[in-house]
C-alpha cells in the first residue's frame, strides 16, 4: 500500500499537499460562511482522497467493506458496517470510531489526515488478516447428522457392509458345517455299505 503513494514525484505530492491545504482552508472559511455540514462533507472527502490508493488494494472479492461517505446530517466515512470517520463537536478533529456490543469506542482522534489515515490503513490491514485466518483455519460442521430411519432410509454403502458382515459371517460357518456333514454322512453311509457288502457276499 505504502508502495503506490512512493512511485509519485515530488512535484505531485507537494501539488497533492498544496491543493489538500486549500481544501483544508475552504473547509475552515466554510465553518463560518456556509452550513457546518459541508464544511464537515469537506474535510470527509479529503480523508477519502487520501485513503483511495489504501481502498483500491483491498481484494474486490471481500464483502465486508463499505468504503462509502454518507451525506446525513453528520457525515461520515464508512469503512464497514461497524467502524466509520467522523467530525468531532470542534468540527476540526477527525473520529475514527467502531460500534461493539459493550458499546462505541475511538480508535483514533486527529485533527490531521495523516494519523487517521494510518489508524484506518491498519485497521483495514488487521481485519484482512483475521478473516484469511478463519478461511485457512479448519472448519468443524455445527450442523447435526441426518439420522437413519431403518424401515425407511437408505443406508450409505460403509454403513451397508458393517451391518453386513456379521451376517455374512454367519452364513459361512452354516453352509461349512453342512458341508462338513454332508461330507461326513457319505463316509459313513459308504462305510456301513461295505460292512453290509463283505456279510452278505454271495460265495461262488
Amino acid at each position: 500500500m505504502n508502495e503506490m503513494r512512493e512511485k509519485r514525484t515530488p512535484d505531485e505530492r507537494r501539488l497533492a499537499e498544496a491543493i489538500r491545504g486549500v481544501q483544508i482552508a475552504a473547509a475552515d472559511r466554510g465553518d463560518v460562511v456556509i452550513d457546518m455540514k459541508e464544511a464537515d462533507l469537506a474535510r470527509i472527502e479529503i480523508l477519502a482522497e487520501d485513503l483511495k490508493p489504501v481502498f483500491a488494494d483491498v481484494p474486490a472479492d471481500d464483502p465486508q467493506w463499505d468504503f462509502a461517505i454518507s451525506r446525513g446530517v453528520q457525515p461520515r466515512l464508512w469503512i464497514d458496517a461497524t467502524a466509520h470517520v467522523m467530525m468531532a463537536r470542534d468540527r476540526r478533529t477527525y473520529r475514527f470510531v467502531r460500534d461493539t456490543r459493550l458499546g462505541r469506542i475511538v480508535l483514533a482522534e486527529s485533527p490531521q489526515v495523516k494519523p487517521v489515515s494510518e489508524a484506518v490503513t491498519t485497521y483495514i490491514a488487521e481485519r484482512i488478516v483475521e478473516r484469511q485466518r478463519l478461511m485457512e483455519g479448519e472448519r468443524v460442521s455445527l450442523r447435526p447428522e441426518p439420522s437413519i430411519d431403518p424401515g425407511n432410509a437408505i443406508a450409505r454403502p460403509a454403513e451397508i457392509t458393517a451391518a453386513a458382515a456379521p451376517r455374512t459371517a454367519g452364513l459361512t460357518v452354516f453352509l461349512i458345517t453342512i458341508v462338513c456333514l454332508a461330507i461326513g454322512a457319505t463316509i459313513g453311509a459308504s462305510g456301513m455299505l461295505a460292512h453290509l457288502w463283505s456279510i452278505i457276499k454271495p460265495t461262488y
